[in-house]
């Protein structure tokens, strides 16, 4: 399943359409609940042939998941304020964000909870900027899983299955925790202490 997210530089009579597409999916996941909408209905909405979707996205999980997550450009700048924990928090705070907004939430549990992290652009995405977070600090004994874990994979669930627990605090909260469980220690990675329990 290809869930390639169209790209930014896309131009003329294609860029309508993505246009057109997007606008449609989110007016009608508003509208109706993303369980209750389909390709065709799109289609109409935007006013384009149901072909074009297909032969652009492949299927219904994988369009809504584009949608769910192409504000969140991945080339975006990322939070730089010289201290891991912060820039953590920052990125963090952004992604709960867009996901507080209920048409961004629906739209993530009609995609990217239909697939898993090999086919959603959503946590390929996160995981790329995670690594780039990273690399301004060498110094940490963070890795991406870690983040992933302990950070991303917990918003999302909330995102996916209990969407009201979503909160000012929350990216402060799963950063803090990732901390907690160890964060720039030498000698292990933060979700490994936190799985075996040995938390400060």
């Amino acid at each position: 399943m290809s869930t390639t997210t169209p790209s930014k530089r896309t131009g003329g009579r294609s860029a309508a359409v993505i246009h057109s597409v997007r606008t449609a999916v989110e007016e009608l996941v508003k509208e109706k609940g993303s369980e209750r909408v389909t390709v065709p209905m799109i289609a109409e909405r935007a006013g384009v042939n149901p072909t074009s979707i297909y032969r652009r996205w492949g299927d219904l999980p994988t369009l809504l998941n584009d949608i769910a997550t192409y504000h969140l450009d991945p080339d975006r700048p990322l939070a730089e304020r010289g201290d891991l924990r912060d820039d953590l928090t920052d990125w963090a705070g952004g992604i709960v964000t867009h996901f507080r907004k209920p048409v961004n939430a629906a739209l993530l549990r009609g995609g990217a909870g239909a697939a898993g992290e090999r086919t959603s652009d959503c946590l390929r995405n996160r995981r790329t900027e995670a690594t780039q977070l990273l690399a301004r600090h060498p110094e940490t004994a963070v890795t991406e899983d870690d983040v992933m874990d302990v950070v991303i994979a917990p918003i999302i669930n909330r995102v996916i299955f209990q969407p009201w627990t979503l909160g000012d605090t929350t990216a402060d909260d799963m950063v803090a925790r990732l901390f907690r469980a160890g964060a720039g220690t030498a000698d292990e990675s933060p979700a490994r202490r936190a799985e075996s329990g040995d938390t400060p």
